[in-house]
C-alpha cells in the first residue's frame, strides 16, 4: 500500500463509498488504498437502512439519496465509526437530475445529528481531490482502470450465470476473480506500465475461473438489456435484484456499466468546450488527452477477453450511441439518463436484443421522460417490449409483471428481423464455452 496521506482533509478517516455496483464500489475503494488512502464499500443495505433513510428525509427524495443516507447514518448510529474519522464519498453533478443536491442534503441531516465531523467529498468540487494530494493523477488512472476491469467480470458473469449446470457456481467464481483483482489493484506497481500488465494478468485468471464453470449454452435465453436511473439499476437492494429475477424468468441481462456514464460526462465537457468556442485552449487538450488514455486503457483491457463479448460489443464512441436518441430527444439539449436510456434502447435493439427494462427510483423525472418515448420508439424498433419499472424500497412481488414482459420477449424474439451475433461457443448447437 502507498504512504498514508497525510495534512490533509482525509488524513486519519475511512472514506466510505455508496454500494452502486458490488464490484465497481470494491475496485475504486481499493484504488483509493492503492495510495495510502482508507477506503471501504458501505456495509451490505438492509430494512434499518430504510428506516433510517426515511425517518431523516421528506420522502420527496430520490429513492438512491434514502438508501445512500440510510446507510452512513447505519454506521454512525451503531458506533461503527466516529464522526470524524469518517469521509462520505458523495460526487455531484449539474443537469436536471436531484442527485446534485445529495451532498448538501446530507451534510445539513448529519449536521442536525450532531455528526458534523463526517467529511462529504465532493469529486467535481475544488476540495474533493486535496484530500488526494499529488497522488490525484495515479489514482485516477488507477480508479479507470480498476473500474473497466471489475466491469468485464461483472460483464462475463452476466454471460455465464443463466447458463450454469451447478446453481451458484458462477458467482463463486466471480468472488474469487473480484477478490483477486481488489488485491491486485491496491498492491502498486513501479510504474503505470507495471500496473496494467499486473491487472491483465489478474483478469486472466478471473476470465479462466468463469469460463471454467460448468455451462450448457445449447439454448440461447432472450436477452434483455438494462438501463436506467445509474445507482437504482445497479444497486441490488434498490431494485430487488432485478437481473436475477429476470434469470430465474427464463432470460440473460446486459446491463448498462458505469463507464457508460462516465463517457457521456467526458462527452458532454467537449461539447461544452466547443459551445463557448474553447476549442484551442489548455482545457480542451487536457479533455481530449483524458479521452485518448481512457480509451486506449479500456481497449487493452477487453483485450483480454477475445472473443468473448462478440454481439455484447459497447460502441467506441459514446457520441454514436447518443446520435441513436435524435429522432425523440435532441443530444445537444438533453440532459442526464434519460437521454442515454433512450439512445441505449435503440442500440440495444440494433446488437439483437430481446427486450429492455428501464429501471428507475418513483418519481425521477429520466424515467418519467423516458417512458413518454418508449411507445414510439417501441414502433420504430419493430416492436421491441420496452418496460419502466419504478422502485421506492418496498418489497413488492413483481414476478407476474415480469412473466408477461418475458412473454411479451418471447414473442417479439420469434418474429424480430435484427439477427443476433453470438461469441463463439454461445449458439445453439454449443454445450459449452470454446
Amino acid at each position: 500500500m502507498g504512504a498514508a496521506v497525510t495534512g490533509s482533509p482525509l488524513s486519519g478517516k475511512t472514506v466510505y463509498f455508496p454500494s452502486m455496483s458490488e464490484a465497481g464500489v470494491r475496485v475504486i475503494a481499493a484504488a483509493f488504498r492503492s495510495v495510502g488512502i482508507d477506503a471501504k464499500s458501505m456495509p451490505p443495505s438492509d430494512e434499518e437502512t430504510m428506516v433510517l433513510g426515511g425517518r431523516h428525509s421528506s420522502g420527496e427524495e430520490c429513492l438512491p439519496l434514502k438508501v445512500t443516507l440510510g446507510d452512513a447514518l447505519k454506521l454512525l448510529v451503531r458506533g461503527e465509526i466516529a464522526a470524524d474519522r469518517m469521509a462520505l464519498f458523495m460526487p455531484t453533478s449539474d443537469g436536471p437530475c436531484r442527485f446534485g443536491q445529495y451532498g448538501p442534503f446530507i451534510k445539513g441531516v448529519l449536521k442536525e445529528m450532531g455528526f458534523d465531523g463526517v467529511t462529504v467529498v465532493s469529486p467535481t468540487c475544488e476540495d474533493g481531490y486535496s484530500g488526494i494530494g499529488e497522488h490525484a493523477d495515479e489514482l485516477l488512472r488507477t480508479a479507470w482502470r480498476a473500474m473497466i476491469a471489475g466491469e468485464m467480470l461483472t460483464k462475463l458473469l452476466l454471460r455465464i450465470r443463466p447458463y450454469e449446470l451447478e446453481k451458484g457456481a458462477s458467482d463463486a467464481a466471480y468472488q474469487a476473480a473480484l477478490s483477486d483483482l481488489c488485491a491486485t489493484v491496491e498492491s502498486r506497481g513501479k510504474n503505470p506500465k507495471e500496473r496494467m500488465a499486473r491487472l491483465k494478468e489478474t483478469l486472466v485468471r478471473g476470465r479462466r475461473l468463469l469460463r471454467g464453470v460448468p455451462a450448457d449454452f445449447s439454448d440461447p435465453r432472450p436477452l434483455i438489456g438494462i438501463v436506467g436511473e445509474i445507482f437504482c439499476r445497479l444497486n441490488t437492494f434498490s431494485n430487488d435484484d432485478v437481473v436475477r429475477k429476470v434469470e430465474e424468468a427464463g432470460g440473460e441481462c446486459w446491463i448498462s456499466d458505469v463507464s457508460e456514464w462516465l463517457w457521456y460526462t467526458n462527452a458532454a465537457h467537449i461539447h461544452l468546450l466547443k459551445r463557448f468556442r474553447k476549442h484551442l485552449t489548455f482545457e480542451m487538450f487536457g479533455a481530449r488527452l483524458k479521452w485518448h488514455f481512457q480509451h486506449k486503457d479500456e481497449r487493452e483491457l477487453h483485450g483480454v477477453f477475445g472473443d468473448d463479448f462478440r454481439g455484447y460489443e459497447e460502441a467506441d464512441d459514446i457520441r454514436d450511441v447518443l446520435d441513436l436518441a435524435r429522432p425523440y430527444l435532441v443530444p445537444e439539449g438533453t440532459l442526464g439518463e434519460m437521454l442515454l436510456s433512450v439512445a441505449k434502447t435503440v442500440y440495444l435493439h440494433r446488437k439483437g436484443a430481446d427486450g429492455v427494462l428501464d429501471i428507475n427510483p418513483f418519481s425521477c423525472m429520466n424515467g418519467i421522460v423516458s417512458e413518454a418515448i418508449y411507445p414510439r420508439l417501441s414502433r420504430d424498433c419493430d416492436g421491441l417490449p420496452v418496460r419502466v419499472f419504478y422502485f421506492d424500497g418496498t418489497r413488492a412481488d413483481r414476478r407476474y409483471e415480469l412473466d408477461i414482459f418475458m412473454d411479451l420477449v418471447r414473442e417479439y424474439s420469434a418474429r424480430k428481423r435484427t439477427v443476433r451475433v453470438y461469441p463463439p461457443g454461445l449458439g445453439r448447437a454449443a454445450a459449452a464455452i470454446a
